[in-house]
């Protein structure tokens, strides 16, 4: 009697999948190097359009008229950066010191009362339940698709029949709508303060102001700064409300006293020089601001991200 026997089966051979598998790890590795080196390339290229003009500024700053005409737009001349910018701040009188301290008045004045009416009124859209709440917010939102300069011709005539056209006020009190920042402040609301909070301070006593000041506004502090860059850029790079409300020279803010600077360089030519040092220390506070604020930027702009 015979014994059957099954033959062995072969050894197994890897499957068509597995050295897929294995083969897709190199494949996947340079994928992500090269996605990485795409996004770094377009960076380096942003990064250099947007610093090209700056450059060219700094060098121009730094020569003198003769170099400013005669040298090509990125190559240096005769260092004479010091002499220009004492140029600047002693022509007429100085009138350049006087635009820059009016600029300073209308962008940190206006934008810290601004920053802070909006900052109440999104912590009261937020905080409060009143009749007619969401519509009312919707008109403000509303507020935000209407451009600046769409305005203009109605906030001058309204300045008008006020008395305050051609003075400080033509600039400060339209500086302290802000539609966008009301929109923002209650989003920050929304994240930074809690209700118990709120209920806590109103049970030991508090009283709405007081809980507002002293609670609410300090937690809002990262929203509160970044509210404040927003407006501050804007109110610095304000040039078109500027130019419809004032007449008076000594009232301009920096941007447009340059641009009268810059109106007469076809028959001055040594204006130039004034133009292009005046506009490298005009970028000087908006650079200071983002420097020294910058961890509350980021932070607000994360909490607003998440919410």
């Amino acid at each position: 009697m015979s014994i059957l026997t099954r033959p062995s089966s072969p050894p197994r051979t890897p499957t068509a999948p597995s050295g897929t598998r294995v083969a897709a790890r190199p494949r996947a590795r340079t994928d992500a190097l090269l996605s990485k080196a795409v996004v770094n390339g377009l960076l380096i290229v942003a990064a250099f359009y947007t610093l090209m003009p700056v450059t060219w500024l700094v060098i121009a700053a730094t020569k003198n008229d003769r170099d400013l005409f005669s040298t090509s737009g990125f190559s240096f001349g005769d260092f004479s950066l010091l002499a220009n910018l004492h140029h600047v701040f002693t022509f007429n009188d100085g009138i350049y010191l006087r635009w820059f301290g009016n600029s300073i008045l209308y962008s940190v004045v206006g934008s810290a009362a601004s920053t802070l009416l909006c900052v109440a009124t999104g912590y009261a859209f937020d905080k409060y339940e009143f009749k007619g709440k969401e519509k009312l917010f919707g008109a403000v939102l509303g507020g935000v698709l209407v451009p600046t300069t769409v305005i203009q011709l109605p906030m001058y005539l309204l300045a008008t029949e006020a008395g305050v056209v051609n003075t400080y006020w033509a600039l400060l009190l339209p500086a302290l709508v802000n539609p966008f920042g009301v929109y923002l402040a209650r989003v920050f609301s929304e994240g930074y303060v809690p209700n118990e909070v709120l209920e806590a301070a109103r049970v030991d006593g508090a009283g709405e102001l007081r809980t507002f000041a002293g609670i609410a506004l300090p937690m809002l502090a990262p929203g509160f700064m970044t509210i404040f860059l927003f407006s501050f850029t804007s109110s610095w790079n304000n040039f078109f409300g500027a130019l419809v409300m004032l007449n008076d020279e000594k009232l301009y803010p920096v941007n447009l006293g340059l641009f009268m600077w810059n109106s007469v360089t076809q028959q001055q030519p040594e204006y130039y020089s004034l133009v292009i040092t005046g506009s490298l220390v005009a970028v000087v506070p908006l650079i200071a601001a983002f420097v020294c604020l910058q961890r509350f930027w980021r932070s607000g702009l994360t909490a607003g991200a998440v919410k």
